[in-house]
Order: C-alpha cells, then sequence, then structure tokens
C-alpha cells in the first residue's frame, strides 16, 4: 500500500485570530481554518482539534504574537512572555502543541514568520537578505540577513526604538505603557487611534497620514543603515492606506541626502522596488509558519 504524503502545519498566532494551514511537500497551502483568540486552553484546543484531522503531519511552524522566548534550550523556550493581552501571559505554546500532536513545533515571533514568507515565496524571492516591518495595531521588525533569521539575546524589538519626535508639530505624547513615544508609541495604529480619536482606517485626514509616513520613513531609514538589507516590506493594517508607502518613499529620498549611496536607492523608480507591500498580502505571516515547519521536519 502506497504511503500517504506528509503535510506541513503552519500557525499564524495573533492576538484576535490564529491563522491555522496546512501544506503539501512543496509548501503549497491545501487547507486553513481561523480560530478566534479566546483563552489559552480554549485556542490552542481548538488548534490541536484542527491538525489533529491532517494526517500524516510531519511538522509544526508557528509565528506568535509577543513578546515570545525563541530561545532552544532556555528554561522558557515556547512560552508568551510579559504581553498585555490579557490572560496569555506566561503560556507556553509549544508544549501543548507537541505533546499533544506528536510532531517537531518551531517557534518564531509573528514578523519573523512573516520576514521568512515574503523571502521564501513573495518579495524576496532571490534576495539574500529582506526585513519585514507590520505597521498594525502594533509595530514590529522581522529580518533574514545572510539567508537566516535575526535573533539576538531574545528577538528584535524595533517597535520600541526611538525615533525623532516634535512635541510642536505633534504634541501626542505617545501611547506606548513602557516608553511614551518610542516608535509604537507614536506611529502604532493604537496610536494613530488615541491621537486622531477614530482607527486608522476611518481617517482621511491628509495631515494625519503625512505625519504617519514621516514616522513611518524614520523607522525605514533606522533600519536600512542598521540592517542593510536589499528589500524592506512594509505591512499590516495601517500600511494598507493608499497614500502611506507612497509618502514614505518620498520622505526617504529626502532624508536620506544622497549618503552613501546605496543601500537606500537615490531615485523613485528604485525606491519603488526597495520599500515594497507585501507580495503575499495577509497571508505572509502563515505561509512563513509552514516554511518553519518545512525546516523542522527531522532528517530521514
Amino acid at each position: 500500500m502506497k504511503a500517504t504524503a506528509p503535510v506541513y502545519g503552519g500557525i499564524e498566532a495573533g492576538g484576535t485570530k490564529w491563522v491555522c494551514a496546512v501544506a503539501g511537500a512543496g509548501g503549497d497551502v491545501l487547507a486553513t481554518e481561523v480560530i478566534p483568540t479566546t483563552t489559552p486552553e480554549t485556542t490552542i484546543g481548538a488548534v490541536v482539534r484542527f491538525f489533529g484531522d491532517r494526517r500524516p503531519l510531519a511538522a509544526i511552524g508557528v509565528g506568535t504574537f509577543g513578546p515570545v522566548d525563541v530561545r532552544p534550550g532556555s528554561p522558557t523556550y515556547g512560552r508568551i512572555l510579559a504581553t498585555p493581552k490579557p490572560g496569555w501571559a506566561n503560556t507556553d505554546v509549544v508544549s501543548p502543541l507537541r505533546a499533544a500532536l506528536g510532531v517537531p513545533v518551531r517557534l518564531e515571533t509573528d514578523v519573523n514568520a512573516a520576514a521568512l514568507g515574503e523571502w521564501r515565496r513573495g518579495a524576496g524571492v532571490g534576495l539574500g537578505s529582506l526585513a519585514y516591518m507590520t505597521v498594525g495595531t502594533g509595530i514590529g521588525v522581522g529580518a533574514v540577513v545572510n539567508d537566516g533569521l535575526v535573533h539576538g539575546l531574545l528577538h528584535p524589538e524595533f517597535g520600541h526604538i526611538r525615533i525623532p519626535h516634535d512635541p510642536v508639530r505633534d504634541p501626542f505624547p505617545g501611547c506606548c505603557p513602557f516608553h511614551g513615544d518610542c516608535l509604537e508609541g507614536l506611529a502604532s495604529g493604537e496610536a494613530m487611534r488615541r491621537r486622531w480619536g477614530r482607527p486608522a482606517e476611518h481617517l482621511d485626514d491628509e495631515s494625519a497620514w503625512r505625519l504617519e509616513a514621516e514616522y513611518v520613513a524614520l523607522a525605514v531609514m533606522n533600519l536600512t543603515y542598521t540592517l542593510s538589507p536589499e528589500r524592506i516590506v512594509v505591512g499590516g493594517g495601517v500600511a494598507e492606506h493608499p497614500s502611506l508607502l507612497p509618502e514614505v518613499r518620498a520622505r526617504l529620498l529626502g532624508l536620506a541626502g544622497g549618503y552613501p549611496g546605496p543601500p537606500l536607492p537615490a531615485d523613485p523608480e528604485t525606491m519603488n522596488e526597495y520599500v515594497t507591500a507585501p507580495s503575499l498580502g495577509d497571508r505572509a505571516g502563515v505561509v512563513g509558519a509552514v516554511e518553519l515547519a518545512r525546516a523542522a521536519r527531522p532528517a530521514p
């Protein structure tokens, strides 16, 4: 009897929903399911039921909101740490999945998973490096450099970098509970909602979007000069506004000041290729999680 080909699981674990997918050996997604984020027990239980029906399951990759311990061998590996998401602090994601399904589980941040998805199957195909910046309810960055995902003592927390804040132009003090006017405190979807009194998707004020583009452009410039990626992909709900990326690109040309040439492009056409929207749209995270699973499968 011919053996059934293995499938691979991917999970984009978000604060409002978990997107689960199974894919074939080539990475093509075969089935998906969206599970609301409620309590850890209920959510993870629903995830286990989804994958329990998908056999033979070879491995699972997870890209999760954080902060999260992604260091294998750490006593808290696989746990979501001090998240503001009620009820989820110190939640072990990896162990329950591994125990219930009996397969390898590889964990990453949601933005690193999205970066991996775009690098392998989207805007970064063929490149050696790529950064993925999400601008949504929060702000985060995942990066591939020298064909590998970037880690350090924990993982990049780019949303909490400091950028110039002119309190005369923008008297809003910022909304980050830790740093006030860090990047996330000034430019996240939550910051826009608090500053302007309504969500970004309902905001049509051109001056509001020019200010947002200024902050995002400053962040992209810092990211460029820090990691020197070959491409920067900007995703997330706020970044879907049609004027944002064109404004960011235009502002970058001025911020660079011609120094020192590459990596920042010096002309608008090349800038359009350098700072781009996700090719995979809102599927980048779950596609990247599938890629994590494909890499996590033990050698035969």
